[in-house]
């Protein structure tokens, strides 16, 4: 049985898909048609409880949702193939650090922007919510953007699904000139062979 993944454009989902497609997996691709910034409709309640994407189900017909998550099961299901360092490595270490810290740091903070509501029971506090989600999202950058000192991508000379996640987070952060390191990674992610042509399919010539 292959892969299934329920995503929709421009979603995290974007990720995901670099990543089956890195490893050469067989999967079924439903992209749930939506607009952007809404909820997708309570029918999808069925697949996922928590009504978001990216959902995959795995060749034994579990689900996973998730996207930090998941790329780091099909790094370590796909061991040959360039998604992640060997498990076990204090690379793999790294690798698992750093997409933890972008789903916790970076991730979480750019929601509030767009959903400042989930955050706050006070209406009139949606404001306060939203400049302090983009003063500590614009920190966390910047500690991936010293980290990044070895370059180009996280973890040395080559692209890996830790890159892809980063390269999808920094295209909503305004200030990219703040951050000529991440730049230079969304770049080579933008550029890749396999990575490129998912993400003009999400994200055009952003």
């Amino acid at each position: 049985m292959a892969y299934h993944l329920y995503n929709r454009l421009g979603s995290g989902g974007f990720a995901v898909e670099v990543a089956l497609r890195l490893a050469d997996a067989a999967f079924e691709l439903t992209e749930i048609e939506s607009k952007k910034d809404t909820q997708l409709p309570e029918s999808f309640r069925e697949i996922n409880p928590w009504r978001q994407v990216p959902v995959l189900i795995l060749p034994d017909g579990s689900m996973m949702t998730e996207t930090s998550a998941i790329l780091i099961h099909l790094a370590v299901c796909h061991p040959e193939k360039p998604l992640g360092p060997p498990p076990g490595t204090s690379a793999h270490a790294q690798f698992m650090r750093w997409l933890v810290f972008a789903n916790v740091n970076v991730y979480e903070g750019l929601l509030r922007v767009p959903y400042p509501g989930r955050f706050t029971t006070d209406p009139g506090g949606h404001d306060g919510v939203r400049d302090a989600a983009g003063r500590r999202v614009g920190e966390a950058l910047g500690i991936v953007e010293d980290a990044l000192q070895a370059g180009p991508f996280m973890l040395g000379q080559t692209m890996c699904v830790l890159d892809v996640y980063l390269a999808m987070l920094f295209i909503f952060h305004p200030d990219k000139r703040s951050f000529p390191r991440l730049t230079a990674l969304q770049d080579g992610v933008k550029n890749d062979a396999v990575a490129g042509p998912v993400w003009r399919r999400h994200y055009g010539d952003r």
